[in-house]
């Protein structure tokens, strides 16, 4: 097939790889909302690669549809003939398959649509290579150089006693053992992890030796708290690559009626500022003829410390549209007036 030739590439960490700016995420792939035919993630996967050429990275888990991303990268991998020394493939480890013994998987109810199998989710040594070892089936012959434990503060958030999550901390400690072991024995490039909740990354980050960090849902245009910035930088001065996703809060920041995935409450005071911002941001992008999403990205991977930014796979033209957003950087008129607004702080990096 016919590839894009090279693209701007940076040093991911302490991992050995160098990626472009833009990871794409697999959620979509897994049938996230909406279950979508073969042939039309196919078209997707196509379109990525044609933008990166042999530096593509895909961000998956075996939590999107219950491994049906990982199903659908390496089917489509396949089909399209890519060696697997071109593409570079981020699996956050935690969940397995199991029988779908109802209408719908059980992990997350009314999220993911036509799915043949439920997933459990499997914390700890023996879970997390049996993660391991169930993506890379599902992957073909593509093997994951990037590794890193699911959701750990989702694991942690949920339980129920202050003694529960000891022990659930150690847990999560005991599947870092075993990423440490597969890094050891040169079957995984980097370790990393994956959360929303930000918090939970320096607590982990104490006792574990990472090489990269995905936050998610904290980073972006209308949310970003001075202590998370502190520790990226703290992070980039240690050698520790970061990926920003989420950078839409959940696409309410582009239009959507969710911020961060749970509905907004017009009577709620937190949720009319949210939309009283976003209507104020919205305006200056339609002053300066600036797409919303546009701004989203560029603010995203604008930060000192932040290498690259994940963004979805929804279909081919959302794919173009995102990737050229990370190749243009906004004019800086339109961050001055976002600044003079009060709409952002008086960032210096931008």
């Amino acid at each position: 097939m016919d590839r894009k030739g090279e693209i701007p590439l940076f040093p991911f960490g302490r991992t050995g790889l160098s990626l472009p700016r833009m990871v794409f995420g697999s959620s979509d792939l897994g049938n996230l909302y909406r279950e979508m035919p073969l042939d039309q993630k196919l078209g997707i996967i196509r379109q990525c690669l044609a933008l990166t050429g042999s530096h593509t990275v895909f961000d998956s888990a075996g939590k999107y549809g219950a491994g049906l991303a990982l199903e659908v990268i390496g089917e489509c991998l396949h089909q399209l003939g890519v060696p697997a020394n071109e593409v570079v493939i981020s699996n956050k480890l935690g969940w397995v398959r199991t029988p779908l013994k109802g209408p719908e998987p059980t992990f997350e109810p009314g999220i993911w649509k036509g799915l043949k199998y439920d997933a459990i989710q499997k914390i700890g040594y023996r879970g997390i290579i049996d993660c391991f070892e169930e993506g890379n089936e599902l992957l073909k012959h593509y093997v994951p150089q990037l590794v890193s434990v699911h959701d750990p503060d989702e694991y942690l958030d949920s339980a129920p006693t202050e003694s529960v999550r000891n022990h659930r901390f150690e847990d999560i400690l005991e599947a870092y053992r075993a990423l440490g072991d597969l890094k050891r024995e040169g079957r995984i490039a980097g370790i990393g992890v994956g959360a929303k909740n930000w918090r939970v990354i320096p607590e982990i980050y104490q006792h574990v030796e990472l090489d990269w960090v995905m936050v998610a849902n904290s980073l972006t245009l209308y949310e970003h708290p001075d202590e998370l910035l502190a520790f990226i930088g703290r992070l980039e001065r240690e050698g520790v690559a970061v990926i920003n996703a989420a950078v839409f809060n959940g696409g309410f920041l582009v239009g959507g009626d969710r911020y961060n995935y749970q509905l907004l409450d017009p009577n709620n005071p937190n949720d009319v500022e949210k939309l009283r911002w976003r209507r104020a941001f919205h305006r200056i992008c339609y002053q300066h003829d600036v797409k919303p999403s546009h701004a989203c990205i560029q603010f995203g991977m604008s930060v000192p410390g932040i290498n690259s930014v994940a963004l979805s796979t929804v279909d081919e033209n959302r794919v173009v549209e995102n990737f050229q957003a990370t190749q243009h950087p906004l004019p800086a008129a339109f961050w001055q007036e976002m600044k003079s607004s009060e709409l952002l702080p008086d960032f210096s990096f931008l």
